[in-house]
């Protein structure tokens, strides 16, 4: 590496910890420069036209990196929210993202299993979440996780729901009258909320 940063001045000090080729390019950094850099090791691919700099240590998740560069609505939902949020034990084979109904899912190396979720409702319940000092991912708040597994237990799995809402009701803090008002908006999980609601407390 110490040949190429002193051929260009090392430009890595320029870049975030994490960039893509289009952010390289705006900084002035030319496509044989980044190549070189790539080649010499001093900036890492994660995936296509997604680099990250190997002189910076990183404390993210690269994967959701990804997500978040390639598919800015991305929302992490599902499993993936729940677990984030300590409602699960479970871990996701793979991560759950929503995009709204009709937007394009890019091929990524990340694992990722998306779901496709009605527009009109797509963003009760979204909150931003840090990945790094320039990059946010989406992530949906417990309460909305929590509505979404009930809604789509017939392919998530009954427990996946209870289980989440047992443990949020034992929270302090917690206000079930929300939870209600929120699931108005969607018409499949009301019912099923209502009733687990009746039993739980």
């Amino acid at each position: 590496m110490g040949r190429v940063a002193k051929a260009v001045g090392d430009p890595r000090g320029s870049l975030p910890s994490v960039f893509t080729h289009a952010q390289a390019r705006q900084m002035g950094i030319s496509d044989r420069v980044l190549y070189r850099l790539r080649d010499s090791g001093a900036v890492q691919p994660i995936s296509r036209g997604l680099y990250r700099r190997t002189d910076v240590e990183i404390a993210v998740e690269l994967d959701l990196l990804e997500i978040a560069q390639r598919a800015p609505r991305a929302t992490l939902c599902l499993t993936t929210a729940l677990a984030r949020h300590g409602l699960t034990d479970e871990i996701p084979a793979s991560i759950d993202v929503a995009l709204p109904r009709g937007q394009h899912r890019p091929i990524l190396a990340a694992p990722v299993t998306w779901h496709l979720f009605d527009q009109a409702s797509f963003d009760v319940g979204r909150v931003d979440a840090g990945v790094d000092e320039r990059t946010a991912i989406a992530v949906y708040c417990p309460q909305r996780s929590i509505i979404d597994a009930l809604r789509l237990r017939h392919r998530e799995g009954a427990d996946l729901g209870y289980i989440a809402l047992r443990r949020w009701l034992g929270r302090p803090g917690s206000v079930p009258s929300e939870l209600l008002i929120m699931a108005r908006r969607f018409p499949q999980a009301e019912k099923a909320l209502r009733e687990a609601l009746e039993i739980l407390l």
